[in-house]
């Protein structure tokens, strides 16, 4: 892609704003660890909850959701959306449990609700499992997306956009404590939901499209357009329903979904001003998690699949694009 002045410009200021809010907060990060990892207890909910749904947009998502669609159709997002059932069960259960505990951490409470050298063992091995290979796992996926991302929208190498975004993530983050990456978190929000929304506009747009009326109309995606899976195919419905409820649910880090939403949900729920407060947060979230923010990227999926309707036809858009992360996703 030719990117103008302008369009650089704007990458330009976003980075330095971003890093300008969490060195911002830094000094008042630096009053004590009340104030680092829980801002002092004094966050609003819709602040939490939209810090949540922040956090939980990762490069990877929109990707994902457009293999999704490409792939298996609208319905096949209900490998994601039936955590609403256990994220709805945060809200109502354990939201306010979390809020009323008091600790610092989920790491915290582990040594709280057990006693002995086995509530250590449990610490430690949760902060490597999770702090290590699984941060890591995560970790390689996001840093993926962005350098497919930034491949085809600014034509950097996967070296630049690995150190140039790191770096600007690092000194936010480490510096600022948990005020500062909750109101970066709603900076990111608020810019990637106009932008996703912006996205979707300019891709019904197209010719090839036609606008949303010709999007539903198209023969070419009719199949693709069926919210609900099929449950007469047990092996749609066991991954879909069964495993999150039976397994998923306290097995895997899925946000909202794991034990009353660990991990940094907790974190969130911990520094929520009182228990309702907490327990609103966790409200906004599932509903802009799931109801508000996959649509325009749902759109855009749908769109790409009348723009791009192969592989082979992406890679002869971008011909300079590395072969090796050439995938649905990248549509």
């Amino acid at each position: 892609m030719r990117l103008t002045t302008l369009d650089w410009t704007v990458v330009a200021v976003y980075g330095v704003v971003t890093l300008v809010l969490g060195l911002w907060f830094a000094r008042r990060a630096g009053r004590g660890t009340q104030e680092y990892f829980l801002s002092g207890r004094t966050l609003p909910w819709w602040l939490l909850g939209t810090s949540m749904v922040a956090t939980t947009f990762s490069t990877d998502t929109p990707n994902l959701v457009t293999n999704f669609v490409r792939t298996g159709g609208v319905s096949r997002n209900w490998a994601w959306w039936a955590f609403l059932i256990t994220g709805m069960a945060t809200v109502f259960f354990y939201a306010k449990l979390w809020r009323r505990s008091g600790v610092f951490t989920d790491m915290e409470f582990y040594e709280l609700r057990y006693s002995g050298p086995p509530a250590a063992f449990l610490r430690g091995f949760r902060a490597l499992y999770l702090g290590v290979f699984f941060n890591v796992m995560i970790m390689a996926t996001v840093t993926l997306a962005a350098i497919k991302i930034g491949g085809v929208l600014l034509g950097l190498g996967k070296y630049e956009i690995v150190l140039i975004a790191g770096a600007i993530t690092v000194a936010y983050s480490a510096t600022s404590g948990l005020w500062g990456v909750v109101v970066t978190d709603l900076l990111l929000f608020v810019v990637s939901l106009t932008g996703a929304g912006a996205a979707a506009w300019y891709a019904l747009a197209r010719p090839e499209v036609g606008g949303l009326t010709g999007l539903v109309h198209h023969p070419e995606i009719q199949g693709a357009l069926g919210l609900l899976p099929d449950f007469s195919d047990w092996r749609t419905a066991v991954p879909i329903f069964v495993v999150p409820i039976a397994v998923q649910w306290w097995a895997t880090w899925y946000p909202g979904a794991e034990p009353g939403g660990g991990g940094y949900i907790a974190q969130r729920m911990l520094a929520a001003r009182d228990e309702r407060e907490s327990m609103r947060s966790v409200l906004w979230f599932n509903i802009a998690h799931y109801a508000l923010r996959p649509w325009p990227w749902i759109l855009v999926a749908l769109a790409s699949l009348l723009v791009y309707p192969t592989l082979d036809s992406i890679a002869a858009a971008f011909p300079g694009l590395d072969p090796s992360i050439l995938d649905h996703d990248l549509a």
